[in-house]
C-alpha cells in the first residue's frame, strides 16, 4: 500500500471545512458590494463629491451610481462655493427617477409643482417668505405658490405680536399638499428638530458666570424669558435688568430682541436658570465713595414710598433711604406719607454712608430752604454731565 500526501490544493472539502466557509463569506461580500445601493425618497444619505460641473455636484453614495445636487445649494450667502472635490456632504433623496437627486432644502428660486410634491413626500425643508398675518396664521409665499402656516406653527414659542414675522424669509416643512396646490407648512417642526440636536451642546455652556447670547422669547411683569438655544430658556428677573429700579420690563427688552446675558445660577433639580443683564454694565457703587460723603445736600427722585420710609434715587443705580423717623412730627400716625409721593423731586441731606453695605441714610430737606434750592440746582451735576451756565465774573 502506498500512502500519498496531498497538497493544500488537492484537499477534498467537507461541510465542516473552515476554509470553505471563509471562501463562501468572501464571495458573498464581494457580490453584495457590487450590487447597486437602493435608495428611497426622503432617505438621508451621505456621500463624497467626486466632481463639480457648472450647475451640479456629482456625489459618490456607494454602489455603481452617482447622485447629483444643485450647485446653488452649496453656496454661502455671498455666492461662494463652500465645498470642493473630496468633501463629504449629506442630503435628502428627493428623486430617483432618471438618476438619484439630493437636496439640503428647496430654495425659493427653484420651486416647481413637482419639486414641491417631492419635498412634501421626502420631508425636505423649503424656503418661504411670510407675506402677512391673516386669521389663524400667515400667508406664506414659496416661489410662485401660496401656502398657509398656522400661527401655532410659526415658532416654538407663543407669538404675542403676529406682525413680527411679516416680511421674514424662513425655512418650512410642508405638512399638507392637497390637490397639487393647497399647501400647509410648519416652521415649528424644523425648529424643534434643531433645538433637540443643539440641546446637549448648549447645556454644556450654561454655567454660573458664563456670558451667553440669547433671544427674548417673552416678557412678563416680573421679567423676561430668554431662549439660550436648544429650546433652553432662562429667566431674566426684572431686578436683574438694570442698576436703576425697573418698573416695566417691556421698557428694557421686547420679544425677539437679541441680547447678551450673564448666567447667575443654575438649579439642575428644578430646571431653573437665573440670568442677569445689569452685571454686564458698570456697577455705580464702585465709584460711590468718590461721589458721596456725610453732610452733603443733594437732589434726588422719590422711587417708592414704603411703610418705614421713602427711597430716593440719587443717581442711576444708587438709592438712599429717608426713614420715617427723619420726617418732622405731625402728631398724626403716618401723616408724613401724605407729604410725598413717588416721582417727586426732592433735596436730601446725607446722614450716613456705608458703601460696603450699599446703604445711604438721608433726610428730606425743606423744599423752601436755601439748602434745598442749591441742591436742586445741582441735581444734574454728576460726573460726565454736560452743563450750561453764565459767566459771573473773570
Amino acid at each position: 500500500t502506498i500512502l500519498r500526501i496531498m497538497n493544500e490544493d488537492e484537499r477534498i472539502p467537507n461541510d465542516d471545512d473552515p476554509l470553505l466557509d471563509s471562501e463562501e463569506d468572501f464571495a458573498s461580500m464581494l457580490e453584495e458590494s457590487l450590487e447597486p445601493a437602493v435608495f428611497e425618497r426622503g432617505q438621508m444619505v451621505e456621500g463624497t463629491i467626486v466632481s463639480l460641473s457648472r450647475d451640479v455636484a456629482f456625489i459618490d453614495v456607494g454602489g455603481k451610481g452617482e447622485a447629483t445636487m444643485d450647485l446653488e445649494e452649496l453656496l454661502d450667502d455671498d455666492g461662494d462655493l463652500q465645498v470642493e472635490v473630496g468633501d463629504a456632504v449629506h442630503g435628502v433623496v428627493v428623486s430617483t427617477a432618471g438618476g438619484l437627486r439630493l437636496s439640503h432644502k428647496l430654495a425659493r428660486g427653484a420651486v416647481t409643482r413637482q419639486r414641491l410634491a417631492d419635498a412634501h413626500e421626502s420631508g425636505l425643508p423649503v424656503e418661504g417668505r411670510v407675506e402677512k398675518a391673516i386669521k389663524g396664521g400667515y400667508d406664506v409665499k414659496i416661489g410662485g405658490q401660496r401656502a398657509f402656516c398656522p400661527i401655532s406653527q410659526i415658532d416654538t414659542q407663543f407669538t404675542e405680536d403676529p406682525t413680527v414675522h411679516e416680511g421674514k424669509v424662513y425655512t418650512f416643512r410642508i405638512t399638507e399638499f392637497r390637490d397639487g396646490k393647497n399647501l400647509v407648512v410648519s416652521r415649528r417642526a424644523l425648529l424643534a428638530e434643531q433645538e433637540a440636536e443643539q440641546e446637549a451642546e448648549v447645556r454644556k455652556t450654561i454655567v454660573p458666570d458664563a456670558i451667553l447670547p440669547g433671544r427674548v422669547a417673552s416678557v412678563r411683569n416680573y421679567g423676561a424669558f430668554v431662549d439660550l438655544g436648544g429650546g433652553i430658556q432662562g429667566l431674566l428677573h426684572v431686578s436683574e435688568m438694570g442698576w436703576s429700579r425697573v418698573s416695566d420690563p417691556a421698557t428694557i427688552v421686547q420679544p425677539g430682541d437679541s441680547i447678551q446675558v450673564k448666567v447667575l445660577a443654575v438649579d439642575e433639580d428644578k430646571g431653573k436658570i437665573s440670568l442677569g443683564l445689569k452685571q454686564l454694565q458698570a456697577d455705580p457703587w464702585d465709584s460711590a465713595e468718590d461721589t458721596f460723603e456725610v453732610g452733603q445736600v443733594l437732589g434726588g427722585r422719590v422711587t417708592r414710598v414704603a411703610e418705614f420710609g421713602v427711597f430716593v434715587e440719587l443717581q442711576p443705580g444708587i438709592e438712599a433711604l429717608a426713614h420715617a423717623s427723619t420726617f418732622p412730627p405731625t402728631g398724626k400716625r403716618d401723616a408724613w406719607k401724605e407729604t410725598i409721593a413717588a416721582g417727586d423731586q426732592v433735596a436730601v441731606e446725607l446722614l450716613s454712608f456705608e458703601p460696603e453695605r450699599r446703604r445711604i441714610g438721608v433726610a428730606i430737606v425743606d423744599e423752601d430752604s436755601a439748602r434745598a434750592r442749591r441742591a436742586n440746582r445741582g441735581a444734574g451735576i454728576v460726573p460726565g454731565a454736560r452743563l450750561q451756565g453764565k459767566v459771573d465774573r473773570v
